[in-house]
């Protein structure tokens, strides 16, 4: 990767977003936790999830990601609380079209997802910017199938 790329990919609001994930660590008590790991780069996040009347009450994560990656999960904290199932799911099929198919930036609250666009051509970290909104997607489904939240 030269060194203009690299100064397009890793713009300064990528960074400061990778240096400010909110709702780290992890919850006592959650109703899902959900692991994932991307094999190409080693990015990992663990997403532990509450859910309740259907919505997204309580949410920690726990990234060791690539700076695309930490600035998606900042994204996704900044924005997890009080959303649905469908409105997770919605974001993270927005989001893979935005990377995989030059698909539109997804719908708020989750359109932070825009910092991110020049992340389109390098399709090796593709997978890292998408582990926290599968992992969260994940989680509240096992949340839902587990106690029928």
């Amino acid at each position: 990767m030269a060194d203009s790329d690299m100064i397009k990919l890793y713009s300064g609001r990528i960074l400061e977003l990778a240096a400010d994930i909110p709702m780290t660590g992890r919850l006592d008590a959650p109703a899902a936790t959900v692991k994932r790991r991307s094999p190409l780069c080693g990015s990992s996040v663990i997403v532990d999830l509450g859910v309740e009347d259907g919505r997204v009450s309580a949410f920690a994560q726990d990234v060791k990601a690539c700076a695309l990656g930490q600035a998606a999960a900042a994204i996704v904290g900044r924005s997890v609380l009080g959303r649905t199932q469908a409105e997770i799911e919605r974001a993270r099929d927005e989001l893979r079209a935005m990377l995989k198919s030059g698909g539109p930036v997804p719908e708020a609250p989750f359109d932070g997802f825009e910092v991110l666009e020049p992340a389109r051509d390098y399709k090796n970290r593709h997978a890292s910017i998408l582990l926290t909104i599968e992992a969260t997607a994940e989680a509240f489904a096992k949340a839902e199938e587990t106690t029928g939240a």
